[in-house]
């Protein structure tokens, strides 16, 4: 079990202007003709920023708070423009759901690429367990629960996010989880609709399968839901699962299944959520849960009353 990393890619960070990636003057003034205005960096990856924005809707005469993922693809390798950018940017346009980050509109100009979505008000799940310690069971269910049901979105449309993280979990101005960050995404089916198998190691190390990191042929849907598990591990513990330094190490601790929750939670956690990451986190795939058993799994149920049941000194 090892500590949190820092969070670099959501939207939330460091106040800069620095970045290469920030718009320039000229894309600046074009995007305002649009009625869009970027503001500052709150992120930052290999390829792309992300800047707050805002959209100004003069007929309603109303404003959009937003952010504003900026892609150049001169400064992205031949690979990932010919697959993994124009894949990310079709399945943006045919996505929609209460627990994916809703995505406004997609301009270009030139070699930039400027993706607007709705603003994120409480940043990512990573920051919030940094700052806050573990989530309670009560309202890591919630989460898990919304986590699932956008997923199962997708996979019902036969994609696989391949990317699931905490960094990749935004919360909503009513702590709400919404689903972000597409670049790896892909479908799971071929033109003719048979499944297909995945071969590319994508995502983070940390949060990726014993198979994904094998570099065998996968399943990208039952490595979604080890993704899942490894997010539901850090809600509860604030805690990684594995060191993943050393692949070879971490492929071992993973199939030898050698994780363990923290003394301090250990004792608060019930049987069921404690039964449930066992059943996430299993190395076999054959019987690693599906999504569909997840969403079916006795520990979400029933549902809760309240949207985000947190104590006056967790708001």
């Amino acid at each position: 079990m090892t500590a949190l990393p820092s969070s670099s890619t959501g939207q939330s960070g460091p106040d800069s202007w620095c970045s290469p990636l920030s718009p320039r003057n000229s894309e600046v003034a074009a995007l305002e003709q649009r009625g869009y205005l970027v503001g500052k960096k709150v992120g930052q990856g290999t390829y792309a920023t992300v800047h707050a924005a805002e959209y100004v809707d003069a007929a309603a005469n109303r404003k959009l708070r937003l952010a504003c993922k900026v892609f150049d693809k001169d400064k992205a390798p031949r690979d990932f423009l010919d697959k993994f950018f124009p894949r990310e940017l079709e399945i943006l346009t045919k996505i929609e759901n209460p627990h994916i980050i809703q995505v406004h509109s997609i301009l270009q100009r030139g070699p930039r690429v400027f993706i607007f979505m709705r603003f994120a008000d409480n940043g990512d799940l990573l920051d919030f367990v940094k700052n806050k310690g573990p989530v309670q069971e009560a309202q890591s269910r919630l989460w898990f629960r919304q986590m699932t049901s956008g997923l199962h979105y997708l996979h019902a449309k036969n994609i696989a996010h391949r990317d699931l993280k905490c960094e990749n979990v935004l919360l909503s101005r009513r702590f709400n989880v919404k689903l972000a960050d597409f670049g790896f995404a892909r479908y799971c089916v071929d033109a003719d609709g048979r499944r297909v198998l995945s071969q590319t190691y994508c995502g983070s190390a940390a949060y990726a399968a014993p198979e994904v990191v094998s570099g065998t042929p996968y399943n990208p849907k039952l490595a979604d839901v080890w993704s899942l598990g490894i997010i539901l591990f850090i809600m509860l513990n604030a805690r990684m699962p594995f060191d993943d330094v050393n692949l070879q190490k971490l492929l071992r601790d993973q199939v030898s299944r050698n994780w363990a929750f923290r003394s301090k939670v250990r004792g608060e956690l019930s049987p069921l959520a404690k039964g449930l990451v066992r059943r996430l986190l299993e190395p076999d795939v054959m019987t690693r849960l599906t999504l569909e058993r997840v969403l079916a799994h006795e520990w979400l149920r029933p549902a809760p009353a309240t949207p985000f049941p947190f104590t006056e000194a967790q708001r």
